[in-house]
């Protein structure tokens, strides 16, 4: 379908040491972190994967184990890519991941996400068929977006869900999204913080909140499952395009009569 894909080979021999350190560093903290605070979905196929914890994984190892379970694969990319090729890969189950890791000067933030986020933030869950067929109706769903005039509807959706989202579990409120998975300050402030607010998922209501990228989320969307992610995108996402155009958009800290709140 494209002339560029954007896709790159992973170099795996290019990784100095001092890379496979950081990863190692960047594991350890995280993985102690999200022991009682990640879904079980996302720790269970951390083990089941076998993701590395010492050394950067190979994409090809790692797609070869990952393909068994849900037949999704990783990709090489050098960074950001286009929204239609994105969408593409992920229609096609392939899930674009940045190649490079973080230096040592910046281990505690980057501005563009590195191996580590997009690894060990995004593909566990890649390896649960809900969440994994929730990712590529979205990408089916961003080439029929109609014009980049419903982009930025797509952009939150994917925010609030992907990269922050939090889910109901039996034993309370956990992590399943990529951007606190991946963040140690993040994944202790999303669910023990009397700050942000916890709202229940609600389509339209995503659609319609605006987000911020710098610094802790103001608003996190709680789903009660991956099937609810689904079956919401898929009979409902397509027909909210004109009755969002209608509506004002929302703050991050916004807080309506219709929003139902969930409880730390």
């Amino acid at each position: 379908m494209f002339e560029n894909d954007f896709t790159i080979d992973q170099n795996y021999n290019d990784y100095t040491s001092q890379c496979h350190i950081t990863w190692k560093r960047l594991y350890r903290r995280q993985a102690n972190i999200l022991v009682d605070r990640a879904a079980p979905e996302f720790l269970d196929a951390m083990k089941d994967l076998e993701i590395e914890s010492e050394i950067i994984p190979n994409f090809e190892k790692l797609s070869d184990r990952l393909e068994k379970r849900t037949g999704w694969r990783i990709v090489a990319v050098p960074g950001l890519i286009p929204d239609d090729v994105f969408f593409y890969h992920l229609s096609n189950k392939c899930f674009p991941v940045t190649n490079w890791i973080r230096s040592p000067e910046k281990f505690e933030y980057i501005q563009e996400p590195d191996v580590f986020h997009d690894i060990y933030g995004h593909v566990p869950l890649l390896a649960n068929p809900f969440f994994s067929n929730f990712l590529q109706l979205y990408g089916e769903k961003g080439l029929r977006a109609n014009g980049k005039e419903n982009l930025h509807y797509l952009a939150r959706l994917y925010w609030y869900t992907v990269e922050f989202g939090l889910i109901q579990t039996s034993n309370g409120l956990r992590i399943y999204g990529s951007g606190i998975a991946s963040s140690p300050g993040e994944s202790v402030y999303c669910l023990e913080s009397s700050i942000p607010n916890r709202i229940k998922f609600k389509l339209d209501r995503i659609m319609q909140t605006n987000y911020i990228i710098d610094t802790y989320q103001s608003v996190y969307f709680v789903i009660d499952s991956y099937e609810q992610l689904f079956n919401e995108v898929n009979s409902k996402l397509s027909d909210l395009y004109p009755v969002l155009k209608n509506n004002n958009d929302y703050s991050p800290e916004t807080v309506l009569p219709t929003d139902k709140f969930v409880n730390i």
